[in-house]
């Protein structure tokens, strides 16, 4: 513990050093074509100092020597700029045109997951981006939450566990929901009992954009990111005031109505969201048992940021999500229940978390990351014939500093992160007792861009848990461009996973009946392998045509599998052998003037390599394949199409599903500079799983679900108005 006090000292006094200036020079970026300034360009002067714009899109750089200077500066999407300037030239505030490389643009994202801030093409790690644009046309389609966006990405399934209450989790590459980690900016929060309703309770409007990273991720942010992760990014202020108001209905009797500000001068910024749900409980099917609950939700994230000078930037956070989900027998959700309609379940949950993130640029363009958060979730669970009520407290805390050095970076930090779990009063039956998870670690990241083309990553981190003991994780990742049409990646790294009885399963198991963690049970081990190929060709005439093919390996030791008895107690154990899930993920983007395509296809071969018989995965579909179309007509009309073809699924104990194809349309119309509507359908030919089969056995008083392996809320229609106010690019006053 000593080491990790002297660690985290150093790096708050690297960061805290004084500057001693010598002279200072200061520039305006701004977009050639808008006029608007633009954050995060790189400017830099031929002997190496530099800094990166802020949000206002001014570059500061100090400890300048006199004399005649060239500056240059650099942006993803843009041609680099140049500038000579005699130093020292007063305060002057130099402007600098960027122009568009339209090149370019499809490409230019920057990554924060992989913490090199690299292109999202020339990353060793590949990382597929859910930009801006998606997640602005997302929350007029599906507003309430990030479900419906994550679905449609090659190689991630969203399964629904739950048919009362609607739980959802996350699969990557084949591997149960347990194995994908969550991170919101960068930091993991929605663990064990917080996890079950996580992304159902995330909208759209509120982020900047979502990262995905498939296979092994621990090196970084630590167990638990054995099949991947997604990281989502929140929105940050921009000079100009910023304003979007959603309204939304549907055929599914759910309404929604989201709101979200931001602004900032030059020290001071917010943004604020607020969001509410209202769902009514809907049978579909006509069984007399809900397929879609009753729920109210609402959900307020306000964030203050403070720039006390143009290297600092200071985040204050808070998130609060109220929530309520009532479903089951028709008749008790209305109120009319009697001695043969009893059935029911009510999950009354509260998420309050609370963040601060202060980033310090250093000398060189280094940079200094403190980080942490905390996050109470209280769930109260009441059926007809329990009451469950608990909590559960995640936390996590970072140090870290990236240090760019000519051709190479490194990344370097400590991190702490747990989860603890309590009853509540109030509960009468739990087999579960209180049980607490920790680990603190820390990690290092080299990359080393051995020529422009080619780049070769290493990291290795080492953990120490309080239940199970210590963990060394390292990886290796390789990335080369051969040339401006082809590009390969490969990769390899270690991951674990430690125990927690309350982790999203494939079957949504009622809490009363999980047990207690055996005392001789281990950590779950990993390894993971990925090998890729890009192949990027613009083919003129306004057509641009990118492909990319990964193949995937991972190993699983000592997996934890959960056993439900006769009885319904689910008892926890390590199996004898290993899961393998190994596959192939392929994608294609079309691009034709206003015409964008994309197609991608999974194979997956997931094996429980520890039973007899029928190894593979249960509810894992072995071929999958998804489309999207979107084409803009004119200005004001803009038309999207998208299609799935969800393959034969092995159940346990039951014949095979079968394969199925689900569609939607939307359509788009701009009716002014403000006001924009969408009309959406999703699952338009109604196909749902309780037209192949009755989701249920027993009796309506105690009913028995099997696993869900399709969807059961059927056709959905949505309604939505956009409103964007439009406030001008005229530069605010300062109010500070």
């Amino acid at each position: 513990m000593k080491t990790v006090r002297y660690f985290i000292v150093l790096l708050l006094a690297i960061g805290a050093q004084p500057l001693h200036a010598q002279y200072v020079f200061k520039a305006l970026v701004k977009d050639k074509a808008t006029g608007v300034t633009i954050p995060g360009v790189i400017g830099a002067d031929k002997h190496g100092h530099g800094n990166a714009s802020n949000d206002s899109g001014i570059v500061i750089i100090h400890d300048l020597p006199d004399g005649r200077d060239t500056f240059f500066f650099t942006s993803v999407g843009f041609d680099t700029a140049q500038l000579i300037v005699t130093i020292p030239n007063g305060e002057a505030m130099h402007t600098v045109l960027f122009a568009a490389n339209e090149s370019e643009l499809e490409e230019a994202v920057v990554v924060s997951s992989t913490r090199t801030n690299d292109r999202i093409e020339n990353s060793p790690t590949k990382v597929e981006v859910l930009g801006l644009e998606e997640m602005t046309e997302e929350n007029t389609i599906k507003p309430a939450n990030i479900v419906g966006i994550l679905g449609d990405v090659s190689g991630v399934q969203l399964q629904q566990s739950s048919p009362v209450s609607g739980n959802t989790n996350v699969r990557i590459q084949g591997l149960n929901g347990q194995y994908t980690q969550i991170l919101r900016d960068g930091m993991p929060l929605y663990e064990g009992f917080s996890g079950g309703f996580g992304v159902l309770q995330i909208p759209p409007l509120d982020l900047r954009q979502i990262e995905l990273i498939k296979g092994s991720s621990s090196t970084l942010y630590g167990g638990g990111a054995i099949a991947g992760l997604i990281n989502l990014i929140s929105k940050r202020p921009k000079e100009e005031q910023e304003a979007v108001f959603t309204v939304n209905a549907t055929t599914l009797k759910e309404q929604d109505a989201n709101a979200y500000l931001a602004k900032r001068n030059k020290h001071f910024g917010y943004t604020f969201f607020a969001g509410y749900t209202h769902q009514n409980a809907v049978d579909v099917n006509g069984d007399g048992l809900s397929d879609v609950p009753n729920l109210g939700t609402f959900t307020v994230h306000p964030r203050l940021f403070w720039y006390p000078d143009d290297k600092t930037t200071l985040i204050v956070g808070y998130s609060g999500t109220f929530e309520q989900r009532y479903g089951g027998d028709m008749q008790v959700v209305n109120n009319h229940e009697d001695s043969l309609h009893q059935y029911y379940e009510k999950d009354i949950t509260q998420r309050h978390t609370g963040e601060l993130i202060l980033e310090r640029t250093l000398t060189k363009l280094g940079k200094l990351t403190v980080k942490g958060s905390a996050s109470s979730f209280n769930r109260d669970i009441e059926t007809n014939t329990d009451v469950i009520k608990g909590n559960e407290l995640n936390y996590y805390g970072e140090v870290s500093l990236f240090i760019p050095h000519k051709a190479s970076s490194l990344v370097v930090g400590v991190n702490v992160t747990g989860d603890n779990f309590s009853k509540l009063p109030g509960t009468d039956s739990l087999a579960l007792g209180n049980f607490t998870n920790s680990a603190i670690g820390t990690f290092a990241q080299y990359s080393w861009h051995i020529t422009t083309n080619t780049t070769l990553e290493g990291g290795l981190r080492s953990d120490h848990t309080n239940n199970y003991g210590n963990f060394i994780l390292p990886r290796l990742t390789f990335f080369h461009r051969f040339n401006d049409i082809w590009a390969m990646r490969a990769g390899v790294g270690l991951g674990y996973k430690t125990p927690n009885p309350l982790e999203p399963q494939i079957i949504d198991y009622p809490t009363q009946d999980i047990q207690a963690l055996p005392a001789n049970i281990k950590a779950e081990k990993s390894t993971g392998y990925n090998l890729e190929g890009n192949f990027k060709k613009d083919l003129g005439n306004g057509i641009d045509l990118f492909v990319n093919h990964a193949f995937f390996f991972t190993q699983i030791n000592n997996p934890v599998v959960a056993t439900q008895a006769a009885n319904g107690q689910v008892f926890f154990a390590n199996a004898g052998s290993v899961v393998n899930t190994m596959g192939f993920d392929t994608y294609v983007k079309l691009t034709i003037k206003k015409t964008e395509l994309y197609v991608g296809y999974t194979y997956t071969d997931a094996e429980r390599k520890y039973l007899a018989q029928n190894q593979f995965m249960p509810l894992t579909p072995r071929n999958r394949f998804a489309f999207t179309a979107a084409r803009a007509f004119g200005k004001n009309w803009r038309v999207g199409l998208e299609g799935s073809y969800i393959g034969t699924q092995y159940r346990d104990g039951e014949g095979n599903t079968p394969a199925y194809f689900l569609t939607a349309l939307m359509i788009e119309r701009k009716l002014s500079k403000v006001f924009t509507l969408v009309v959406n359908g999703e699952n338009l030919f109604d196909y749902r799983q309780t037209k192949y089969e009755q989701i249920y056995t027993g009796s309506i008083t105690d009913p028995n679900f099997k696993p869900l392996w399709g969807p059961i809320d059927g056709r959905v229609i949505n309604f939505s108005l956009r409103i964007t106010p439009k406030f001008g690019n005229k530069k605010a006053k300062d109010n500070d």
